[in-house]
């Protein structure tokens, strides 16, 4: 059973924008740094390698240090670090070089509190991932930043072996500074979500949390037999995890059209054990990890329904407030453009809107359109103040915002990367952890002056004025 969804009425919107005390929030530039003159540059699966949203830890801050990783033209992988607020960055090369041209095949950054390793996972799409790690402490401790300090380049993640059919890295640190590695297994339309964890030195399964089985029948009648979950997010607030997704059936029949997305509802569930067992909205028990994870039948994870005709965008973004109430960024194409997206390719860049849905404390959910057009496949990232202000960076390095005190409804462009003539390629990577410093840090490319000519990697930092 779905949970009731609140939709916000324009009677409604117009009361916040009357009632509310304050503006939405504002963002000043502080600095555009280059870090690569030339950053390889392919476009495939509509986007980029060195930039993509669920590239959750592309660019990392860890106490007084910021990290980040790309590609350089030569496909070597580059790690930079500086020490914040604004040093100067140093890099180095790994021994590896990029396996294929395809933009999944990101680069993810995490850090071990305990022991002060760096770890890296990389290069994969359905299939083995290469891993490494640093010698302990190199995350704070300001040694020579060079490639020696990291071990060989494996395909386990350290001593734990995760199959060789793996897709998007993500490192996660836990309230109590362990260390998580969430990733898929399996390929699109049939694969399970997976979570790994690093304790004492020592990387081990927790187990599968999302899978592949149950049946879904699309509102038009057709039937697929398996999918995977793709998630806008595993984050920690108020001690839980919380992970919003969106199904993608294996069969392209759900789908109204050949050349549509097989994606279909905005699900939502937490953990309070760091991902061994889950629950919906309402606080019903649905699932433990490695021995009976979430399906696609599973009952009240369905927070905004919405069938495979509307070109639904999967891997968006998501945020936790201070409540601990989880925000999420959706987009899709609405029915008052039409009923059946034939081609997302081209329909998504005319019609896709971007949606802030939101949970209350009751574990009900609230859903505004947010007044600025998507302009492209791609997707977009919502991190949040420390007042609980949203900002959403949606493609290209548009920055709009809304303010907590207007019920998040006076959605206002903040900044506009277009109009300032930044040139940047679709979609976009957010430090994460620098927000709560009130600096938002986003990694991007600039668009590519031929098809495959190296272009330049950029990293932007605003300062946050909520």
């Amino acid at each position: 059973m779905n949970l009731p969804l609140l939709f916000t009425t324009l009677a409604g919107v117009l009361l916040a924008l009357i009632g509310h005390s304050r503006a939405a929030p504002s963002v000043s530039l502080i600095s555009n740094t280059q870090l690569d003159a030339n950053g390889i540059f392919f476009v495939l699966f509509d986007g980029v390698v060195n930039v993509n949203s669920f590239q959750l830890s592309g660019v990392l801050t860890f106490s007084n240090w910021q990290f980040v990783g790309w590609y350089t033209s030569t496909g070597a992988p580059v790690l930079g670090r500086r020490q914040l607020p604004s040093g100067a960055w140093s890099t180095l090369q790994l021994p590896h070089k990029l396996s294929t041209n395809d933009s999944h095949n990101v680069i993810a950054i995490g850090v071990s509190p305990a022991d002060g390793k760096i770890h890296i996972a990389m290069d994969c799409h359905s299939t083995q991932v290469f891993y490494t790690s640093s010698e302990a402490g190199l995350a704070t401790n300001g040694a020579t930043w060079v490639a020696s300090r990291f071990g060989p380049i494996t395909n386990t993640i350290g001593n734990l072996n995760v199959g060789s059919v793996i897709t998007y890295p993500q490192f996660v640190i836990t309230p109590d500074n362990l260390l998580q590695f969430v990733f898929r297994s399996g390929v699109s339309g049939n694969g399970a979500t997976q979570l790994a964890e690093y304790n004492n030195g020592v990387w081990t399964n927790v187990g599968s949390w999302a899978s592949a089985s149950g049946t879904y029948t699309s509102t038009n009648g057709v039937t697929s037999g398996a999918r995977n979950l793709y998630i806008h997010g595993f984050e920690y607030g108020a001690g839980r995890a919380h992970v919003a997704g969106t199904w993608r059936e294996q069969v392209g029949g759900v789908s109204c059209s050949s050349a549509g997305l097989t994606n279909h509802d905005t699900t939502y569930f937490y953990s309070e054990d760091k991902g061994r067992t889950w629950k919906n909205s309402a606080g019903a028990s649905i699932g433990t990890s490695g021995s009976s994870p979430v399906n696609v039948n599973t009952g009240g994870i369905i927070v905004d329904p919405l069938n495979a005709d509307h070109g639904l965008m999967n891997q968006e973004s998501q945020a936790i407030d201070s409540a601990g109430q989880i925000h999420i960024i959706i987009s899709y194409v609405p029915g008052r453009f039409t009923q059946c997206v034939t081609n997302y390719e081209t329909d998504r860049p005319l019609f896709a809107r971007p949606f802030h849905l939101f949970r209350s404390a009751n574990g009900t959910f609230t859903k505004v359109e947010i007044p600025f057009p998507v302009n492209s496949v791609g997707r977009s990232q919502i991190v949040m103040d420390k007042a609980d202000n949203v900002y959403v960076v949606l493609p290209f390095v548009r920055i709009v915002t809304a303010s907590k005190s207007s019920g998040w409804t006076d959605w206002t462009m903040a900044y506009d990367g277009v109009a300032a003539g930044l040139n940047a390629f679709g979609e976009v990577t957010v430090d994460r952890a620098r927000v709560p410093s009130g600096v938002l840090s986003i990694l991007y490319q600039l668009k590519s002056t031929g098809t495959t000519t190296p272009s330049p990697v950029k990293l932007i930092d605003f300062a946050l004025n909520g």
